[in-house]
């Protein structure tokens, strides 16, 4: 694990195990942290200098062991999907498989949020059975629709609205993954457990 200085008030630590960090962390806090931020490989600590020295920080930070984390301490969703995505012809002839055999994968599989991104409410699902790895598109969308399920590399996600993007389109969904009325407006959060299921 390395704990490397972000700016003035923040450390970033790159770890195998964020979620397992993140949730060692937020079992006890630290003194002065006021936020964490999880990523793929990193976890950004931000803290306030006026309570604690970022020397002191970095040395708990480089101490702490991670913990297993119950998935789906953020509860569990189920994903209502219409396998009819523009590129789920494409996704089968590149990974070598049957329209049928994609839509059983991404369907059969049990996924967790492992962190969210680019956009509010885009969250990095975990999980996916590895014949789906695929690049994103070598030509990215201008707009993809809201609702929009798609793959990229080892993650899948739900578009969580209208923007642009390279992910491959596997289907879509009516279920609202981002609402600003709702509190919290993600539904899709960090250790969320999800399941697609094709309806």
């Amino acid at each position: 694990m390395a704990v490397l200085p972000y700016g003035g008030s923040a450390v970033l630590v790159e770890a195998q195990d964020v979620l397992g960090l993140q949730a060692a962390l937020e079992s006890d806090l630290p003194a002065g942290v006021v936020e964490l931020v999880p990523a793929a490989q990193t976890l950004l600590v931000r803290f306030d200098p006026a309570v604690v020295e970022v020397a002191s920080l970095t040395r708990l930070l480089s101490s702490v062991s991670t913990v297993d984390v119950v998935t789906g301490s953020s509860g569990a969703v189920t994903v209502p999907v219409r396998y009819d995505g523009a590129d789920l012809a494409d996704v089968a002839e590149a990974s070598g498989l049957s329209v049928r055999e994609v839509v059983s994968l991404h369907s059969s599989a049990s996924y967790v949020v492992s962190f969210c991104g680019f956009a509010p409410g885009f969250a990095y699902l975990t999980g996916l059975d590895p014949a789906l790895h695929l690049p994103r598109r070598s030509v990215p969308r201008t707009r993809v629709p809201a609702g929009s399920v798609a793959i990229a590399g080892e993650y899948s996600a739900v578009y969580p609205r209208p923007s642009p993007g390279g992910w491959q389109l596997v289907g879509t969904t009516s279920l609202p993954v981002w609402d600003v009325e709702r509190d919290p407006p993600n539904r899709l959060t960090p250790g969320t457990r999800v399941r697609f299921e094709a309806v």
